[in-house]
């Protein structure tokens, strides 16, 4: 493994003008800016996501990197700190390709009040000021609507059409996938690629299987009021209007460290904090958005590392 200086300087000069866009963009509607530990005694266990472990002797025990700030962030919003956002760095173990790193910049907010479709605007709006033309048109459609226009099939009812559609399409399908992985590997290699590359295309009302730290919608079927926003089929920012009931999320997160365990993979403590916090979370909504993605688009390079002033290497 190596660390290369990777971005030229026109690069990085863009990349601090659109970190003051995003600055002055909150500015002017009054969201704080806050910064938050990038250390958790507690982890995710959002079986998608691997975390680094680091030992800290000071503090007597192992800790995490942060994937995310979400969970200390929503902590400051059930203390009643109002709409915040926060730019950071987080760390993701098992991920380093053309459009991954494992250390890299997130852009995460929260807006007390909104649900999930009024903070997708927002995104769009702000997805706009930093990337210009290639975010201006923008394209909104449901989970649903995006798998019928690709494949033909509905993504929300059995899997069999799903899967029937994919070997259609000459695509390799594993044997032994849940419905989840399944639709994961849909959109990933059929729906998403479809996405107009000159356009912002959001995405909203995934399956409830997918619901993450989402409410639902009573809707029949219940979705997940989850939204994503892309580039073409690159993912820029994933948002929720936030569960704010801690029972479903200490469920959601037993069952996500059962699989976890089942597969032999590491298991974190929960983040008993934040659980204790959402019983005074106020209805919201929140977003993250991949900062060097955004910055790649932005200065026309083909891969994150050419973002970023240096990245990891093979």
């Amino acid at each position: 493994m190596s660390l290369e200086r990777t971005a030229s300087r026109p690069t990085l000069e863009l990349r601090a003008e659109l970190l003051a866009r995003v600055r002055s963009f909150f500015a002017a509607r009054g969201v704080l800016e806050v910064e938050t530990p990038a250390l958790s005694a507690a982890g995710v266990s959002d079986p998608a996501l691997e975390q680094i472990v680091a030992t800290a002797r000071a503090l007597g025990e192992r800790h995490y990197l942060q994937t995310s700030p979400e969970h200390a962030m929503k902590r400051l919003l059930a203390a009643g700190s109002g709409d915040i956002y926060q730019m950071c760095r987080v760390f993701r173990d098992d991920e380093l390709g053309r459009w991954h790193q494992p250390e890299f910049t997130l852009l995460e907010w929260y807006r007390v009040g909104w649900d999930d479709l009024r903070l997708m605007d927002e995104t769009a709006e702000l997805l706009a000021a930093l990337v210009g033309e290639r975010a201006r048109r923008v394209e909104r459609l449901t989970y649903a609507e995006a798998f019928e226009r690709a494949l033909g099939a509905d993504p929300l009812g059995p899997p069999e059409p799903v899967e029937a559609a994919l070997r259609a399409a000459g695509v390799d399908v594993p044997s032994g996938l849940d419905r989840d992985a399944l639709l994961d590997l849909a959109f990933a290699v059929a729906v998403a690629p479809r996405f107009d590359p000159g356009a912002l295309t959001l995405v909203a009302d995934f399956p409830a299987s997918q619901a993450a730290l989402a409410k639902l919608k009573p809707t029949e079927p219940p979705v997940a009021a989850r939204f994503e926003a892309f580039c073409g089929g690159l993912e820029l920012a994933n948002g929720f209007a936030e569960l704010t009931d801690a029972g479903e999320q200490r469920r959601r997160f037993e069952a996500e460290r059962a699989a976890r365990r089942a597969a032999g993979r590491d298991v974190a403590p929960l983040d008993e904090e934040f659980l204790a916090a959402l019983e005074s979370l106020p209805e919201c909504a929140g977003v993250a958005v991949g900062f060097d993605r955004v910055v790649a688009l932005a200065a026309g390079v083909d891969e994150v590392a050419a973002a970023m002033a240096f990245a990891h290497r093979r």
